[in-house]
């Protein structure tokens, strides 16, 4: 790519299916520096696989993705690995390790991958479970804790390595209505306080609105419509309309 990609992500005329399963047909997609951008749309239409492939999991079949200037479809995995850690993923199970105490938890990417001193790594778990309202609880264990407070040890994890870029998979589904907005108003102090560009992909509108800069809804594959909440609302889309007014 020649010149400055003012994107912070981009996905150009992205294609992914399994077998006969066409899941991405061609998605287009820019995310602006710092903004959150909500992804909407029904379970399956490929919301998850388009996160699956910006972390380099598994592979697109054509098409392009940037990271800021870096197109990451076809680099190695040892720049990969780069890339990854200017990224950090809240999965929708949370996926914290049962067998770790909740700061070994958030600490492990740390001892892992980087050259921090304990005191440095005790001090980073310290912190990022102040910023998620959880302090002191370093010791307990994830079998301890409430689906929400997984969530936000799972949050605190996923910034530890200080990441420019934080993506959501379905950040509220299963949590009450009260835990949900805890978790909504922590993605806009991630972003408020920390600079951090957002994707968050959801099917759940409350949650969605609440967080978004801008929205963007997918059906088989493809975007339909992007804009503010209020583009969004007013768009003549008509799955989009039917997708907003929910079930009648």
């Amino acid at each position: 790519m020649t010149g400055k990609n003012l994107n912070m992500i981009e996905f150009k005329d992205v294609y992914k299916s399994f077998e006969d399963n066409k899941v991405l047909q061609g998605l287009n997609l820019a995310i602006h520096p710092g903004e959150t951008l909500v992804v909407l749309g029904r379970s399956g239409c490929g919301k998850s696989v388009m996160l699956k492939i910006l972390l380099g999991l598994i592979p697109a079949d054509s098409g392009q993705v940037f990271v800021e200037d870096t197109e990451i479809t076809e680099i190695a995995e040892g720049s990969l690995f780069a890339i990854r850690q200017k990224i950090g993923m809240l999965f929708q199970g949370s996926a914290l390790f049962d067998s770790l105490t909740v700061g070994e938890n958030i600490a492990f990417a740390l001892r892992e991958h980087s050259k921090k001193s304990d005191s440095e790594i005790k001090e980073i778990v310290k912190k990022n479970l102040s910023f998620v309202d959880l302090e002191g609880t370093e010791q307990l264990m994830p079998s301890d804790l409430s689906g929400g407070m997984r969530k936000r040890v799972a949050l605190a994890r996923a910034m530890a390595y200080q990441p420019q870029i934080m993506l959501y998979d379905e950040p509220t589904t299963g949590l009450d209505p009260i835990t949900a907005t805890t978790i909504n108003a922590l993605i806009r102090k991630t972003q408020k306080e920390l600079g951090v560009t957002s994707i968050v992909v959801t099917h759940e509108l409350d949650s969605g609105f609440s967080v978004a800069d801008r929205v963007a809804v997918i059906n088989e594959g493809v975007i339909l419509e992007i804009g503010s909440i209020e583009q969004i609302k007013k768009c003549d889309n008509e799955f989009v309309q039917r997708f907003i007014a929910g079930p009648k």
